[in-house]
């Protein structure tokens, strides 16, 4: 057993590793460059989502209050009728780059600390090193990779584009265990 006190330098090294990695997967290579449509007369709708004073959340359309009304006759035409979808919406102002790649390198060293947990209860110090690797990085999927497929399940985010963060997440999660392999504590360390 390894203490996860003893594992916050690949943890670390594994969240910084992982935000270098992301950073070149979405800025340079641009897999998910077309992930995002434009809507069509994307001004007007805005104009009318102002006019109607439509606060940040998340939202549903067309939204049944209750399963019962989920059922009736006039939901089912508003459904076959269409659009369908949901819709997340921020505050107005902007987006903040910095406060969200803050949250992602926190979520990077949150998935670190479950992978070294994990390892650290079945494995001991001096452990194979392929072996480190891959209770970490199946950990690490876990965490990266599998988390976006319910997107694509429940909110009908495109399965292409999940398929795409599942592939970022494998990428993330071999990372992870790589630096978890070449970091593991030694014996008499």
């Amino acid at each position: 057993m390894v203490p996860l006190t003893d594992l916050w330098l690949p943890i670390v090294l594994a969240a910084v590793f992982v935000f270098v990695v992301s950073s070149v997967i979405h800025m340079a290579l641009q897999i998910h460059k077309g992930d995002m449509k434009k809507l069509p007369n994307e001004d007007q709708l805005l104009a009318a989502m102002r006019a109607q004073s439509v606060q940040p959340g998340m939202y549903m359309f067309p939204c049944a209050g209750s399963m019962k009304e989920f059922g009736t006759p006039e939901m089912k035409k508003k459904l076959e009728q269409g659009p369908v979808g949901s819709m997340i919406l921020r505050p107005s102002g902007g987006f903040s780059m910095g406060a969200s790649l803050l949250q992602w390198f926190v979520f990077s060293l949150l998935i670190g600390a479950c992978a070294g947990y994990a390892a650290g209860i079945v494995l001991g110090p001096g452990a194979d090193a392929m072996t480190v690797f891959r209770v970490t990085s199946t950990v690490a999927l876990l965490g990266y990779a599998f988390s976006s497929i319910q997107d694509s399940i429940w909110k009908a985010v495109p399965w292409s584009v999940t398929a795409k963060f599942v592939f970022d997440g494998l990428v993330y999660a071999l990372v992870t265990g790589a630096t978890f392999a070449w970091r593991w504590p030694h014996l008499g360390a």
